[in-house]
């Protein structure tokens, strides 16, 4: 959960002069947590669904929607850029930092306040939908000392040098990230590569070193400021849209105008930010059978023009700065919202019968608690993998028709997700124990669907050989009394010889072995990987 901040003048300016308690009442039914109000500030927390109430501009803007302060909700218009309002992204950045999305806002008057109000921004944004850092991150530059159009690309370490932010003298980027404080803190982000991301202007200047630091001559706001060149660099351009839209909105709201700019990635052309609005169809009927009301087309309008959702024909228009309104389950939840969930009377169904704990969740549960006993720590990862997490140890996965995130592909197995929580963590001490319980998906044409579910169970240790690995499996057969037994095989990402198959009663439950040293490298991971992955379906069948 993160906590912003307001204004406690600013709110009652909405909602009108109320007390302590009669804010925090009012507030809770926005949907928002108060954590502290006190003499001229109110803490709120954020749930991770809405980052865009990171924004204190975004916020305010929602309460006055909420309250029905203005007759209409507020639309954001984007300008069309100069002809130099362009930013080239060199082939060189694909390996270490592929995209970036950016644009320009004019007419800014900055104080102190409002530049603490951006900073504090753009590190919250950093922290969450940034992963601090290594997802997304923000660079943003008073204009007036930059010579556009821009250009993004990667240098070797010894071709990079300027003046790095609250420095006073020009260092090499070596030093950058071993000797300053930001670069120390964020030197493992581009550790594993020989080339580092750069922004320079059209005669030469650096503007930042992403995702570390900008540069003192070129990436310090003033309350001189009055234009700004903003860029966010990443991985995942569904990620950056969202990010660079709440940005663009949140100095609309500080009384900017946004400017597009176009980015030039040589087979494809993109014009940023962008602005269009998802539409997403609902059904009256949906929402009253969900919810357990009587509502008509016009209390439907009323509620989420309180949520700042426009209405019309049965769709719902999303705001350009909103990552979580996907599928009519979210809009009806902003129905919910808007409604009151203290309005809501509950019903209690008059049901008699009996229940038990299914044979196989008890099981589970006790293999869980055998594997906690042996110093392992449960994970919960995603049904879907990224593709080019698919494509470092070659699986064949089953892609979905359509996504709006960049996990595109269901899993076949555990392994990838586990491989993935290694990587984040291989910075954390060792040993690392780890196990997941979960679903798995394949292709079977025989079904209607033609995907087949089933669940598996993964342990994985590192540093760990096959030789530890094939200790705890003997252990967990041991307490079912099953029969195992082990064939060397081929198994895709693990070591040829180190590793095999398990089968029992002829069947094949599994396999076990350690993680080949090329798909360790792919995921980044510096220690040994051992592995057992069993299906727990054939498993429990015996």
């Amino acid at each position: 959960m993160a906590i912003v901040i307001l204004s406690k003048k600013e709110v009652k300016e909405i909602i009108g002069e109320k007390t302590d308690e009669e804010i925090d009442s009012l507030l809770s039914l926005f949907g928002v947590g108060v954590e502290k109000i006190d003499l001229d500030k109110i803490e709120l927390e954020v749930t991770p669904n809405r980052p865009d109430l990171l924004s204190e501009r975004i916020l305010l803007r929602s309460i006055r929607d909420f309250f029905c302060k203005e007759k209409e909700i507020k639309k954001y218009k984007i300008f069309k850029g100069e002809s130099n309002y362009k930013v080239k992204v060199d082939s060189s950045v694909r390996e270490v930092r592929p995209y970036t999305f950016c644009c320009i806002v004019k007419g800014l008057k900055l104080d102190n306040e409002k530049i603490r109000e951006i900073i504090t921004l753009q590190e919250k944004l950093h922290d969450t939908i940034g992963r601090d850092r290594k997802k997304v991150a923000i660079g943003i530059y008073p204009l007036e000392k930059i010579k556009l159009p821009i250009k993004y690309e990667a240098r070797k370490p010894d071709k990079i040098s300027f003046i790095p932010l609250g420095e006073e003298k020009e260092m090499a980027s070596k030093s950058i990230l071993n000797k300053t404080t930001t670069g120390k803190k964020y030197a493992h982000l581009l550790e594993k590569f020989d080339k580092y991301p750069v922004f320079i202007d059209s005669i030469g200047k650096v503007l930042s070193m992403p995702p570390i630091i900008n540069s003192e001559e070129t990436g310090k706001v003033s309350e001189k400021t009055s234009e700004i060149f903003i860029e966010c660099s990443g991985s995942e351009k569904f990620a950056l849209n969202k990010i660079l839209n709440i940005l663009a909105i949140t100095f609309d709201e500080l009384g900017g105008k946004v400017y597009s700019m176009e980015l030039d990635y040589g087979n494809e052309k993109l014009i940023t930010p962008n602005f269009n609005s998802e539409r997403i169809k609902i059904s009256l009927q949906n929402i009253n059978s969900l919810l357990g009301v009587k509502l008509k087309e016009g209390d439907i309008e009323k509620l989420l023009r309180k949520m700042g959702l426009e209405y019309s024909g049965g769709f719902v228009k999303a705001p350009p700065h909103r990552l979580d309104l996907m599928t009519e389950s979210d809009i009806i939840e902003e129905v919910a919202i808007a409604f009151g969930y203290e309005n809501f009377i509950p019903k209690v169904d008059n049901f008699n019968g009996f229940g038990e704990e299914n044979p196989k969740e008890r099981l589970k549960e006790q293999i869980r608690q055998l594997l906690i006993g042996l110093g392992m720590l449960e994970i919960l990862s995603y049904h879907m993998v990224k593709k080019e997490e698919a494509e470092k140890i070659k699986s064949k996965l089953l892609e979905i028709e359509t996504t709006k995130s960049e996990y595109k592909f269901l899993r076949n197995s555990l392994l990838i997700p586990s491989l993935r929580t290694f990587s984040e963590n291989k910075d954390r001490d060792y040993p690392q124990k780890i196990f997941e319980i979960g679903t798995v998906f394949s292709e079977d044409k025989k079904m209607e669907s033609r995907v087949k579910e089933q669940e598996n169970l993964i342990i994985c240790s590192s540093p760990a050989n096959f030789t530890e690995l094939k200790q705890i499996l003997d252990y967990l057969l041991s307490v079912y009394q099953k029969p195992c037994e082990i064939k060397e095989s081929h198994v895709e990402g693990l070591i040829d010889g180190r590793a095999g198959k398990l089968f029992s009663d002829g069947k094949e439950i599994g396999y076990i072995g350690e993680v080949h040293p090329e798909t360790l490298k792919e995921f980044g991971i510096k220690m040994p990987v051992s592995v057992i992955e069993i299906f727990l379906d054939d498993f429990f069948k015996m």
